[in-house]
């Protein structure tokens, strides 16, 4: 047991004003954490301990999966990235060691950077270790401190300069067993998550920066979310809107026929999808074509949507550019013949399309059949283009942001959109690392192939503050029992009573013997601020012991959940407390 007198919690009785969401406030307010810069935090004795307790369930979870921990470092070599694939879109989001000269005649390259994630210090360690297919499958772990330059920290522990992670990789021999290790990983997070006392929905999700064939999201629903989530009930389809599709063209869709030739009009002024929409041109938005110009990995390429639709730019990871950003206009000009406000992707009407690395077009332009588009003029627009007959298209593909209501692809049922937080993401990355760092293994008969690879993340201090953005009321905290600093509080309400102060022991002792971690509240403090702080840290269970009850030869028993409180027998006491742990336990 720990007496509050001999640890350190400060409680706070206002949120502090740079606090922005509930869970937030709470950190700060209930003494698990302090401030020390953006995105930096000092978990306080009450933190720590849950961190440590979230921690060791992600452990077990991931030992009871085959999972084996090590330690790696967390400053890299810049040589272990810049030899790997994806230094290019990563380093700006890492934090660099310069080396002393630099900048004084000496190359202004870092000799070492702060890992985010460890793809490109795992996978060479493991290529110098394992060289047998009898040593495959592996999956290693560890649990530690990693860096992102986080150029807006906000909210806390979820978008922290700095942070506690869980990152697995595995390594398999094949495909086959790469989705055994994958599966392994997806059912380690959820029996984890639910340990937590998170309510979690696994979504398909955009591999994004990491690369690879296919990942999943572990999301917490929550209003304060920096994701959105696509799903529907009925079908139990679920994905970030960064991968979601929708059912909006039917399978059996049919291209519709030209409706009349090819015809300019003028346009002046008109530069934006609105203004072709209102008078006195009155083209809808769904039957104008969107034509946007992007660069990928230096070269320019044309994306197609409709008019009335949104560009989902993380889906343009699907045509294979390591880096992408929009076009400037003086890169647009050159290729196109125009002015942003004026382009279009008709045949012969692009000025140099030899410049293009292609011409990529989202599904649902079918729906326009036949529309209006720049006719690459400034000033000037084209009616009647038709989607078969007119426009040159290199590649189709979903490129397009889902909204709530359109059909689910599975079911056809109206989609939802949720607001929810990222609290794990694995990865089937295939051999993207292994290729380029030569993890090969040989089989059986002497041949050699390419380690087969996936990457598994579970944010532990973003965990910590999940819990508390999903389990929270008007008075503070409303603690899981396994995830709690302490399962039980004792408050005694008159601590320089010998006998009250005794059976606050006896109590604690009985709970402690059952499992419980106890927390005995000893301060000199009037009944109105123990009862203040002790819904404030939310611990689950409480027990109050005072001179008034004792003389009537009760104590009171009262659960964080409900507002119900029993008077139990000081009789009974120790049997009734051990009886409520272990209940409680069996249930979390």
């Amino acid at each position: 047991m720990k007496y509050w007198s001999q640890t350190f919690i400060p409680t706070l009785k206002e949120s502090p004003s740079d606090a922005e969401i509930a869970s937030h406030k709470l950190l700060l307010r209930a003494g698990l954490v302090r401030k020390l810069a953006g995105g930096l935090y000092t978990f306080m004795p009450a933190g720590l301990r849950v961190l440590q307790k979230i921690s060791q369930l992600c452990r077990e979870e991931m030992d009871r999966e085959g999972g084996i921990e090590i330690a790696m470092p967390f400053i890299h070599p810049v040589e272990n990235w810049t030899d790997g694939p994806r230094w290019a879109a990563a380093r700006e989001i890492m934090y660099r060691v310069d080396h002393a000269g630099a900048g004084k005649g000496r190359s202004k390259e870092p000799e070492f950077v702060l890992g985010p994630t460890h793809e490109e210090i795992i996978t060479p360690l493991v290529k110098s270790e394992i060289t047998s297919y009898r040593d495959l499958p592996k999956n290693f772990y560890q649990i530690g401190t990693k860096f992102r330059n986080e150029i807006r920290p906000r909210y806390g522990l979820m978008r922290a300069r700095e942070f506690v992670m869980k990152d697995a990789y595995s390594f398999d021999a094949n495909d086959e067993a790469a989705s055994v290790s994958y599966q392994k990983m997806k059912r380690a997070y959820t029996a984890f998550f639910l340990r937590c006392g998170l309510k979690t929905i696994a979504v398909e999700a955009d591999t994004g920066v990491m690369g690879g064939n296919f990942s999943h999201e572990f999301m917490v629903p929550a209003p304060v979310g920096d994701d959105d989530v696509v799903y529907c009930e009925e079908s139990g389809y679920s994905a970030n809107r960064e991968k979601a599709t929708s059912g909006l063209v039917p399978k059996d869709f049919s291209d519709p026929a030209p409706v009349g030739a090819l015809e300019e009009f003028a346009t002046p002024g008109i530069v934006t999808i609105a203004a072709l929409a209102a008078a006195p041109y009155s083209v809808p938005a769904d039957k104008q074509f969107k034509t946007l110009v992007y660069m990928g990995d230096g070269k320019p390429f044309l994306v197609i949507l409709r008019g009335c639709d949104d560009l989902e730019e993380a889906k343009l990871g699907a045509l294979g550019f390591q880096l992408w950003r929009q076009a400037t206009a003086e890169e647009i000009e050159p290729v196109m013949g125009a002015k942003p406000g004026s382009l279009g992707t008709v045949k012969g009407t692009i000025k140099n399309p030899a410049a293009l690395a292609g011409i990529f077009a989202d599904h649902a332009i079918h729906l326009v059949g036949n529309g209006t588009t720049g006719a690459n003029k400034d000033g000037v627009h084209l009616r009647n283009v038709n989607v078969v007959r007119d426009l040159a298209i290199t590649q189709w593909g979903d490129f397009r942001t889902v909204r709530a209501g359109e059909p689910d692809p599975k079911s056809g049922q109206p989609l939802k959109i949720a607001r929810a937080i990222e609290v794990g993401h694995v990865f089937l990355l295939g051999t993207k690392y292994s290729e380029k760092y030569g993890a090969v293994y040989t089989d059986d008969q002497k041949q050699s192939h390419l380690m087969v690879m996936g990457c598994y993340g579970i944010g532990i201090s973003r965990t910590l503050q999940a819990v508390v953005e999903q389990s929270n009321d008007a008075d503070g905290i409303v603690w899981p029992w396994n995830v709690a600093p302490w399962q039980v509080l004792v408050v005694n309400l008159d601590p320089q009573d010998a006998a009250a102060s005794e059976l606050c022991r006896k109590l604690a002792l009985a709970a402690e013997s059952a499992g419980a971690d106890v927390l005995v509240d000893d301060r000199a403090e009037r009944p109105g601020v123990k009862f203040k702080d002790a819904d404030l840290i939310g611990l689950p269970l409480r027990l109050t012991v005072g001179g008034r009850g004792l003389k009537e030869g009760i104590f009171e028993m009262k659960w964080r959940t409900s507002k119900d409180v029993a008077k139990v027998p000081v009789a009974d006491a120790e049997a009734t407390v051990a009886a409520a742990v272990r209940t409680a336990a069996s249930q979390a």
